[in-house]
């Protein structure tokens, strides 16, 4: 098989493993989106400038009021107009946690979860802007149209950035925020140059060398994408998802043979009937 055709040949198939254990993301992605690469830019692995304008979430917030159930939408108009004329910035809080939990009661996440970000940044909490952050991406990860994934991804990493400035420590917030670059704001050399600070302080980093390592497929550098996970191997031998993205790596360099053998590896550590079946016809096209 020629590299130029890796891209198509192997897209279906990593969804399939995306699926089983949704990569070492922060937060794992739950449901991969199939045309998120087809609308341009945004999306997982994103490797160039993200050319789609992020959705207003103003216009997303006021399309999903008229959604809401008439006494909760009243309820939402009337607090909001209260918070017009609070100024003490304890009360201002307080007013956000009220907002957000009618928002959450009616399964809205986004814009409940974009209060606890104004919430998170008043109290100049770390661990609460980490957190948004990471339900931002997992909404982003989630989300099918380009333009909310932009705005879901700027949002996360405003309330990662800042979290950093509390504590510039924080692998989980680093690793947050290199997500949010690479898969979502279209900035992948920002992402790479934490994930690469993240190596070349602890070079066995599983989660870093994890997305470096997948990055590096996307950009075809599969020879660099072979060390990473080579790397992750080392200390986690039954890594599924090293496993399964080293297949593709030796794959886009020709060796066959040790795709295939990774692929037999892979299907034996998931163990499931469905994952299997895709495997197989992955190999059978290898042969």
């Amino acid at each position: 098989m020629k590299v130029s055709h890796y891209a198509a040949l192997a897209s279906a198939i990593i969804l399939t493993a995306l699926l089983y254990w949704g990569g070492n993301t922060i937060p794992p992605a739950k449901k991969p989106v199939a045309d998120k690469q087809q609308q341009g830019g945004a999306g997982p692995m994103s490797q160039g400038p993200n050319t789609i304008k992020a959705a207003s979430f103003d216009s997303i917030k006021a399309a999903s009021l008229g959604l809401l159930p008439k006494t909760a939408a009243d309820s939402v108009k009337m607090i909001e107009n209260e918070l017009s004329a609070v100024r003490d910035s304890s009360r201002v809080a307080a007013v956000f946690l009220r907002l957000a939990g009618i928002w959450e009661r009616n399964k809205n996440l986004l814009v409940s979860t974009y209060y606890e970000s104004r919430i998170a940044k008043l109290e100049n909490s770390g661990k609460k802007l980490t957190f948004a952050g990471q339900i931002f991406l997992q909404l982003m990860q989630e989300e099918p149209d380009g333009s909310v994934q932009v705005l879901e991804a700027t949002l996360a990493a405003g309330c990662l950035e800042r979290s950093l400035e509390l504590d510039a420590n924080n692998e989980d917030t680093k690793l947050a925020l290199a997500t949010a670059y690479i898969e979502g704001t279209g900035e992948a050399m920002k992402g790479v140059q934490i994930l690469r600070a993240i190596t070349n302080e602890k070079p066995d980093d599983i989660p870093a060398n994890m997305l470096l390592g997948r990055m590096s497929i996307q950009s075809r550098q599969f020879d660099k994408a072979v060390k990473r996970f080579e790397t992750v191997l080392k200390k986690e031998p039954k890594n599924q998802e090293a496993v399964f993205f080293m297949a593709q790596a030796y794959e886009g360099l020709g060796d066959k043979q040790k795709a295939i053998e990774m692929l037999e590896q892979c299907k034996k550590l998931v163990d499931k009937p469905e994952f299997s079946k895709e495997i197989d016809q992955k190999i059978s096209t290898l042969k």
